[in-house]
């Protein structure tokens, strides 16, 4: 499957807990001020790649915790992210997602990539909120929830509630 990306970092430390393969994920349409990578906003920017081609640079790589997709907007191409997320978790890698919805105002058709995520972080880059100092992410009203134990508890339970 074909996916449009703006960049691969194949070993991150910042776009998650530990070692990370980061999909930066061409497309956003929501052009927050001072968002940190306005240049995956463009629909038609970045490159086409395979996601097999992705997915076998993940596997060649034993040190890697995880896959985190971010962007742009990951859920402007949900059915590539779906693929890389379930190719993941298939290989026992975590997955850690961003989007600029809300966990309570994501698409019916995040359902199952949903089901496939550890990690959420969620909401807009809002620029009168930015903080230096927040782990994982850019502005105050982000949140790093954790999707399993929000799923089982049936309310929003973030990440660094229970230690990551």
């Amino acid at each position: 499957m074909q996916i449009r990306i703006a960049g691969l970092v194949p070993e991150s430390f910042v776009d998650g807990d530990g070692i990370r393969f980061a999909i930066f994920m061409q497309g956003c349409q929501r052009n927050c001020a001072g968002c940190h990578n306005p240049e995956t906003h463009d629909l038609n920017g970045g490159r086409l790649i395979d996601t097999t081609e992705i997915i076998s640079a993940i596997k060649k790589n034993p040190l890697l915790d995880g896959i985190t997709l971010t962007g742009g907007e990951p859920l402007l191409q949900i059915d590539a992210a779906l693929e890389l997320a379930r190719a993941a978790k298939n290989l026992g890698l975590s997955v850690w997602c961003y989007t600029g919805y809300t966990l309570e105002k994501l698409p019916n058709t995040a359902a199952p990539l949903l089901e496939n995520i550890d990690v959420l972080i969620d909401g807009e880059f809002v620029e009168s909120l930015r903080d230096l100092d927040l782990q994982f992410r850019g502005s105050r009203n982000q949140r790093i929830i954790d999707v399993k134990k929000t799923r089982e508890q049936k309310k929003i339970v973030l990440w660094s509630e229970i230690g990551g």
